[in-house]
Formats: C-alpha cells, structure tokens, sequence
C-alpha cells in the first residue's frame, strides 16, 4: 500500500500516534511486514501479507489517515524474488 497524503503534513501529524497504533496492530495481527514515511514525508508505505486486493483495501479502510480524509492508499502487488524478503514466509499468531 503506497499512500498520498492529501492534507498539510501539520494535519496529518496530528493523527500520526492513532495511525501508528492501527500501524502497530497490523503487526500484531500478522498482516503488517513493514512501515515508514515516504521521504520526502508526502505519504508512506506499508508491507502488507495478504492474498487479495480486497483484503487489503479493508484493512486498510479502518486507517485514522483514511477515515479522516488525511491519506489515500494505492495498492500495488509484489511478490520478493530477491533480497531480504526474497523466500518470505507467513507468519500469524495463533
């Protein structure tokens, strides 16, 4: 998921440790792999372990920088062939 902010960055800060907290219970969950802030700070990305566009559009919709009309998502497959994530296997807890 690559997003767009779509209000000052002032605004979108202040939501910031809501976002990050949903950020932290993706994780949680099993479905975050990772996370940052685009630099120059436009917008971010975030690694999601999921099968389907779909599935990751409703994970996604529950974002404070969604609900808030603070950010737009773009979702974007991959599969790792190579590097650190090349063989990544998926992890969710029980």
């Amino acid at each position: 998921m690559i997003s767009t902010y779509l209000k000052p960055l002032a605004e979108v800060d202040e939501a910031r440790e809501d976002h990050l907290s949903f950020v932290a219970e993706l994780e949680n969950r099993g479905f975050c792999v990772t996370a940052g802030r685009q630099d120059p700070p436009n917008g971010g990305i975030l690694l999601l372990d999921v099968d389907t566009e779909a599935e990751a559009q409703a994970l996604i919709a529950d974002d404070p920088y969604v609900q808030r009309g603070l950010a737009h998502y773009a979702v974007t497959g991959w599969h790792p062939t190579r590097g650190a994530l090349a063989g990544y296997r998926r992890v969710r807890p029980d």
